[in-house]
């Protein structure tokens, strides 16, 4: 069943009625097949004028939605004998960040990226995709072996943000998302990012310093959520619509500001109304940026990218 946002509620009631008049079909004398062609024009325009003109924070609430593609499915659709690898070797297994070898199309790739779950179960198993310290150093550890091994790494981010409980705190957390971060800096092989959902802060970018960052067309990437900007400047998350329009979080936005390499785009009414296409959009944007940067070595590719963040904030 789909979930509709609040601004969907119109395309909601045409769809609604066009499955109604499809399970009521052959039982009314109402030419039944018509009206629905009417109505499925009706609302295909409607979605499509609505998505052409999201807000920032609708955006944001769209890179949200329950039913958007997460890392399994991305595993599942684009990659090809996936072997995931567990553990940080110092405390523990973190189930929000997963990982390991895999190929896309020819290559050979080590694959990491933040897991959200898709139920009330897996989100809890999965910690609604908020990395812990051990899940950084695992993803430290993934990335030491793609390096030594001369393997390309993918990274696809989905996160609110780092956890930020107690014991992550206890464990590390800081410590971890930095050296996540500077180890990103330091691979001699290349690195293509690509933020699926929601970037979220640090725990965004420990995965996410990138020789390539690509964007989903309707994620939102920033270094706070809009409700938490709005609740530090205006004492209130009320204004958390304000707070995304201020921040620029949208990929047009972040593509203008040079923070980003690329736009994904998705299908029509957002990356959850269409699983399939979403992943092959993605395959071409992730193989793409793969072959600019395949033949580069190792000291181009850390002098390129090393370039890339030190330009970012120049005017």
């Amino acid at each position: 069943m789909t979930v509709y946002l609040d601004f969907e509620k119109p395309i909601a009631a045409l769809e609604a009625r066009i499955q109604e008049l499809e399970e009521t079909a052959g039982e009314t004398e109402i030419d039944a097949a018509s009206e629905i062609r009417k109505l499925r024009v009706k609302a295909d325009k409607l979605l499509a004028d609505t998505y052409a003109k999201l807000s920032p924070w609708q955006k944001t609430q769209v890179a949200r939605h329950p039913e958007r593609p997460h890392f399994k499915h991305f595993v599942a659709t684009l990659f090809d004998d996936f072997l995931p690898l567990a553990g940080d070797r110092a405390f523990a297994d973190d189930k929000a960040i997963l990982g390991g070898f895999a190929r896309l199309g020819d290559r050979r790739v080590v694959l990491i990226g933040h897991e959200k779950g898709d139920d009330t179960e897996s989100r809890l198993r999965h910690n609604f995709g908020m990395g812990k310290p051990e899940g950084y150093r695992k993803a430290i550890r993934l990335m030491e072996l793609a390096d030594r091994f001369g393997l390309p790494v993918i990274s696809l981010v989905d996160t609110s943000g780092a956890f930020p409980g107690v014991q992550a705190e206890e464990r590390g957390q800081a410590e971890a998302i930095a050296r996540s971060t500077e180890k990103c800096l330091q691979l001699g092989v290349p690195l293509v990012s690509c933020i699926v959902g929601e970037g979220g802060s640090g725990g965004a970018v420990a995965l996410a310093a990138a020789d390539r960052v690509l964007m989903f067309e309707h994620a939102v990437y920033s270094v706070i959520s809009p409700e938490g900007c709005a609740s530090i400047l205006w004492r209130t998350n009320d204004r958390a619509a304000d707070a995304a329009q201020a921040m620029k979080v949208t990929a047009a936005d972040l593509k203008s500001l040079g923070i980003i390499d690329a736009i994904v785009p998705e299908p029509m009414g957002g990356a959850h109304r269409d699983h399939a296409e979403a992943c092959a959009n993605l395959g071409k944007a992730l193989s793409q940026s793969l072959g600019e940067l395949e033949n580069l070595d190792r000291a181009e590719v850390t002098r390129q990218r090393h370039a890339k963040f030190l330009a970012m904030g120049q005017f």
